[in-house]
């Protein structure tokens, strides 16, 4: 039981990365609670699973479709919280780019994300690069 929720938000981080979309749907609370830092277009708390959708569709909007969500690693598990280094990229038609590491903590409850809090390493680009 105690690897599960390390392999739910491993499940997860991978429907990411390749943009499985009905996956990530099924491993997301339908009330999930999604801390998005900044001050940005996308910045704020997200309360529901149709929030954070469309916050990642303003996302992809933003970036012409080019978010990436690189690579994954550093996991470790306290309980059901999972926190994890995400490398995410993406570039404007305009040629302005994101190259950022975010540290993501997400808190999984019945097999689902219920959760995220998430951190950027460098949250000034961020808010530069999100602000349309």
């Amino acid at each position: 039981m105690e690897n599960q929720p390390k392999q739910v938000v491993t499940e997860f981080l991978t429907s990411v990365k390749v943009l499985d979309l009905e996956k990530i749907g099924q491993l997301l609370s339908s009330g999930v609670n999604w801390s998005q830092p900044g001050s940005n277009e996308i910045s704020g708390l997200k309360s529901s699973q149709q929030e954070v959708f469309g916050m990642v569709g303003k996302m992809f909007e933003i970036s012409g479709n080019t978010l990436q969500l690189d690579a994954f690693n550093s996991i470790s598990i306290n309980g059901n919280r999972v926190a994890c280094l995400l490398h995410w990229t993406a570039e404007k038609t305009s040629g302005e780019k994101l190259d950022v590491y975010n540290i993501d903590i997400y808190t999984v409850e019945y097999g689902k994300i219920c959760n995220v809090e998430i951190f950027s390493a460098d949250q000034a680009r961020e808010d530069d690069f999100w602000t349309n």
